[in-house]
């Protein structure tokens, strides 16, 4: 039988690839991640940005699946099983519980072994009895002897873009994959970020269960990072950026499986998106070092509520505040003030020193808050 897939090769699964192609991109995840924890050192509250962090690589890696979580229960969950103490905290829920244990397993227990019976657990966290879906599926156990496909297209002409490996021997394939992970992590001469890559890769091929096996992956892959460097694994998120490039995510992932042993492809994409998860870390570290120095210098200046909101909005930046700076209809809209006050608010804070105009004039004048030395 001609070979379709990269677990019917004859030595699979003995991953190959082109070092000279992978060792700057490894270099320079390096960098950053010491660039990160550099600049984390310096924050008057890390545990904020790691909870803020893991509660979006939880909320990412179940979107990537199309599942919708809700961000206060699971952000509860996080908080109370972190220590961080809230006073109001949000209900919880047994799904909010469960992905959350699946997570801090994943990234505090790393000295446990990798076991058959915790990915089990794993898979029965994701899975909790009373929030199940109309569609049965076996949780904690291995899927069933229906073929696994991911299929499109039309009934009479369907297009299969991904087969796991059949059921019949996944126990035995399964056990391999966890004796490598185990063992594999001291191994020397395996760079650890390849490490997490092939995890990945390997265990998303495999395919074990009905359902879950994506956010499983993307839990084993950053167990994987974490042993490699507990600290900055809670500094960024690994599933945001692979959600910012999802259809990049699953052509990498189809691709590579329809292709032969050498990885060097995937090894390259997911190296960038640990770069980009990276970038994206630092940025907000930076607007959060940015606005902090912001503070401290007005702290005093007596803002009026719907200035300082206004003022932590452009701070903030990205898709919540304004890259572009804002005008005096927005600052209108968002501060919920008349025209005229709207203008009297830029206009004091001009006088203070908190903001400035951007290039442009009349109706179209822009502000953005001062750069703080």
């Amino acid at each position: 039988m001609a070979q379709m897939w990269i677990w019917q090769a004859d030595a699979w699964p003995n991953f190959s690839w082109q070092a000279e192609t992978i060792l700057p991109k490894i270099r320079a995840v390096y960098r950053k991640q010491g660039i990160l924890l550099g600049k984390t050192s310096v924050q008057s509250d890390p545990s904020e940005h790691a909870l803020n962090t893991l509660l979006s690589n939880i909320l990412a890696s179940s979107a990537i699946e199309n599942e919708q979580l809700n961000v206060q229960s699971v952000r509860s969950s996080l908080a109370r099983r972190m220590g961080i103490f809230e006073e109001s905290p949000y209900p919880t829920s047994d799904r909010s519980e469960g992905v959350t244990a699946m997570m801090l397993d994943a990234l505090d227990n790393l000295k446990q072994p990798l076991s058959t019976a915790r990915l089990f657990q794993w898979h029965r966290w994701l899975f909790p009895a009373n929030e199940l879906s109309m569609q049965p599926i076996r949780v904690g156990q291995l899927r069933g002897p229906e073929p696994m496909q991911v299929v499109s297209g039309r009934l009479e002409s369907p297009v299969v873009h991904f087969e796991a490996p059949p059921r019949q021997g996944l126990e035995g394939q399964l056990q391999d994959f966890v004796e490598w992970f185990n063992q594999s992590r001291d191994d020397e001469l395996l760079d650890p970020l390849l490490r997490s890559a092939l995890c990945h890769l390997w265990f998303v091929t495999l395919h074990p269960f009905d359902d879950g096996n994506g956010r499983i992956t993307r839990a084993l892959t950053d167990m994987a990072l974490a042993q490699a460097d507990s600290q900055s694994i809670r500094l960024y998120a690994m599933s945001v950026a692979i959600l910012n490039d999802r259809s990049g995510y699953y052509r990498i992932l189809e691709q590579t499986q329809k292709g032969g042993l050498d990885i060097t492809a995937w090894l390259e994409w997911f190296l960038d998106m640990l770069n980009d998860a990276l970038d994206s870390s630092l940025l907000a570290i930076e607007r959060t070092i940015v606005k902090t120095r912001f503070w401290q210098k007005f702290r005093e200046s007596g803002f009026h509520p719907a200035q300082a909101k206004v003022l932590n909005r452009l701070l903030d930046g990205g898709e919540k505040g304004f890259e572009n700076g804002i005008n005096a209809s927005q600052y209108q809209k968002v501060a919920k003030v008349s025209k005229a006050t709207a203008t009297r608010h830029l206009t004091e804070l001009l006088d203070k020193g908190a903001i400035e105009k951007l290039a442009g004039g009349g109706r179209s004048t822009r502000y953005q808050t001062k750069l703080i030395e």
